[in-house]
Order: C-alpha cells, then structure tokens, then sequence
C-alpha cells in the first residue's frame, strides 16, 4: 500500500497564488476496512497541512514569507513525521483472553506489514487460538483451523492459499516480543517463504537468536509484554496446544486520540485433545536448540 501526496502552487511568484492539492492513493491488496479509510484521511492531512504552510506563508507577505515558513515547518515538522510513521509503521491492539498487546509493524518489511494489514481488515484472526505454546521460546497463532476443535489434528497447516516471500533484514532481531512470520520447513520451502496468516511471538530471545536471518521478523510488542509471560506460562500437551483456550478476541488499528481501554477478558474454555496423531506439515517457526 503505498500513498504518494503531492502539493503544488501555481504562481511562486504571487501571494494569491492557488494550491493544488493532488493526492493519490495506490491500494495493491485492496484492504476493504477501516484500516485504509484512516490510512487515506492520515494522507489527505498531510497534504491539508503542507497546503496550509504554504498560503499561511504566503498571507504574511513577501518580507516575513521566509520566516513564516521556518516558523510553521518547526511547529508542523513533528506532526508531520508522526503522520509518516503511522502509515508507515502502523500499530495494533491484540486483544487475547489473557490480556492486551500492542503491536507495531515495521516499515521495512512492507510485504508481511500490508499483508497484516490486510487481513486484520478482513478479520481474519478474530477467534483463532493461540495453537502452539512453548515456554522459553514463543507462542505461536494465525491459523484459521485453530477456530475449529474438530479440525484439531490439522492446527498448524493451515492459512490463505498463498506465501509471502522472505523479507530478512539484519536490525530486525528475535528479541522478546518480535513479531516473526512463521512458515515451512527449509526442505520444504528452501525460498523461507512466510506462511500467508501464521505468526509467533518470542517468549525468550536467547532460544531464538538461531532464527535471525531464517524467519522474517516484521514487527514487535511494544506494549503488554507481560501478556506473552502470561500466554507462555499456560499448561500444554504433548503437541505444545494448551489445555485452556487463548483466544485472539479481536486485532484493532490504534485510533490515536482516546486511550483504547482493555476490554474484559474471556472465559476459556477447557480443551479436550483427543488426537495422538501429529501432522508433519505443520507450519513451525523453528525447533529448539538440540531438538528440546
């Protein structure tokens, strides 16, 4: 998703010069959601703004025009920036059964951050399961038959029929808290291409420094940190499937304005893991080190 805002006057010369305000928005994944419809009102502002720089400059008259201008770029300059930073590297509120995490995406792994966007737009991770918990290591959710008790067998293989391709950037590190796409093995998948909806969120950075560079870290906690100590310390199987439901109640973009207040948590529900059996295909973010 990219927004490309354009202000341009007529005249430079003239103080009745008008502004044109030329603002285009191109939506590649076409997210159909509020997302994009505050995505596109942060982009008219900006354009609002700099057109508003240049006729306040412009009315102060041709001997204070430069100072004017300095005076509302250091007053805009940091609005501004934090106008970009949303588009760029847009934030969400996770809400679980067992609390809230914020989240921001990065801007440098544009594919997996307008994918994520993309499918909180449609809801899609509303009501999945957190699938696959390992203490010390991560927690792992996005896959869609995770909604469905009966489908058990099968948590973990499943997603939107399409990848993403690998987006590896050398800052972006397994610390705690990282947002890392999960995806096939490298037998598999020697591409390490992403899985389309499956992500993970590292519980423990010292057991997944040998991930760097492997799965594509696209995004961090910023805010609730403690709910991933919470999630991780739950009772598991064999498989690493809780034995207590922790749901994805709902994913939200943050609307900057009122706090956004912590919705109650859900009862969970008791799980019943009849299946001994354990697909290979299940989508991992990696096994522990020496295979524990």
């Amino acid at each position: 998703m990219i927004f490309i805002v354009r202000v341009s006057d007529s005249e430079r010369l003239s103080c009745s010069h008008k502004i044109f305000i030329d603002v285009k928005i191109f939506d590649s994944m076409k997210p159909d959601m509020k997302i994009f419809d505050m995505m596109k009102r942060t982009a008219l502002l900006l354009a609002v703004m700099s057109a508003a720089v240049a006729a306040f400059s412009c009315s102060c008259g041709h001997g204070s025009r430069a100072k004017a201008e300095t005076e509302l770029d250091d007053s805009t300059k940091t609005a501004l920036e934090m106008e970009r930073k949303r588009i760029e590297e847009p934030e969400f509120d996770i809400l679980t059964s067992l609390g809230k995490m914020r989240v921001r995406l990065y801007s440098r792994t544009p594919k997996h951050r307008d994918n994520f966007v993309k499918l909180v737009s449609e809801k899609y991770y509303d009501g999945l399961r957190f699938h696959r918990v390992i203490e010390d290591f991560m927690i792992q959710t996005g896959d869609p038959y995770s909604k469905d008790m009966a489908m058990v067998d099968r948590w973990g293989q499943g997603g939107p029929d399409y990848t993403v391709p690998a987006e590896f950037v050398g800052e972006y590190v397994h610390k705690k808290g990282a947002l890392a796409a999960a995806r096939k093995s490298d037998m598999a998948n020697p591409k390490k291409a992403s899985s389309g909806s499956q992500f993970y969120i590292v519980h423990n950075p010292e057991n997944c420094s040998h991930l760097d560079g492997q799965y594509t870290v696209f995004g961090e906690v910023i805010d609730g940190l403690d709910i991933i100590d919470r999630i991780a310390a739950v009772p598991v199987d064999r498989y690493d499937r809780p034995y207590e439901d922790v749901m994805i109640i709902s994913i939200e973009p943050v609307q900057y304005g009122p706090k956004v207040t912590d919705g109650a948590a859900a009862g969970p529900d008791t799980l019943s893991v009849q299946s001994e059996a354990m697909s290979s295909e299940v989508a991992e973010p990696a096994e522990k080190d020496g295979g524990k």
